[in-house]
């Protein structure tokens, strides 16, 4: 089992940027592959962005491509998301996951592929 813990969350005025970072420990970081979920007040949880364990497979939702870049870093165990352009739509609480498979070649997207959760990040954007 891993131990997620986000941060850098915040209130940022449309248009600004934010990066969230997310601090994993547990077990080995590097193996397995990373992601970031969403979810808005009244909606249900939504996939955001997400890399592989070796950083070479990564997407994004559309709402948020060309906008938002997921990276990490293995000696630190952590993982980030870059915010850039922030709309008031991303608003929501943000939550880090690990995927529960090791060394899947093709980064995971769908929630269930994931095990672990972090207790999430608020990110509030005013318009």
């Amino acid at each position: 089992q891993v131990q997620l813990v986000e941060s850098g969350g915040g209130l940022v005025q449309a248009g600004g940027s934010l990066r969230l970072s997310c601090a994993a420990s547990g077990r080995t970081f590097s193996s397995y592959g990373m992601g970031w979920f969403r979810q808005a007040p009244g909606k249900e949880r939504e996939f955001v962005a997400t890399m592989s364990w070796n950083g070479i497979s990564t997407y994004y939702a559309d709402s948020v491509k060309g906008r938002f870049t997921i990276s990490r870093d293995n000696a630190k165990n952590t993982v980030y998301l870059q915010m850039n352009s922030l709309k008031p739509e991303d608003t929501a609480v943000y939550y880090c996951a690990a995927d529960r498979t090791p060394r899947r070649v093709v980064a995971a997207r769908n929630s269930w592929d994931f095990g672990s959760w972090g207790q999430g990040t608020q990110v509030t954007v005013s318009s």
